[in-house]
């Protein structure tokens, strides 16, 4: 799950390809290293937050929730 983001915008970049006993680490992305991505879901809300803001002696006190929207992906094949 990550940030909800636009599947068409979905671009990512490989920093590091693990083959068995080989490694390439990229400065600062690996050269014609590519990811396949399937989308599984674009919206999913997320558990709902609560934040609480309090001030001592001021009887000054807040609460606010809300639900962070995310995109569930799946990374298939990273080559």
């Amino acid at each position: 799950m990550i940030d909800k983001i636009d599947p068409k915008e979905l671009k990512p970049e490989v920093l590091l390809v693990v083959d068995g006993k080989k490694a390439a680490v990229g400065n600062p992305v690996v050269a014609k290293a590519t990811v396949k991505i399937k989308v599984l879901a674009e919206e999913e809300k997320g558990k709902k937050l609560h934040v609480k803001k309090f001030k001592a002696k001021s009887r000054y006190r807040r609460k606010i929730g809300f639900r962070p929207i995310f995109t569930r992906i799946k990374v298939e094949k990273i080559s």
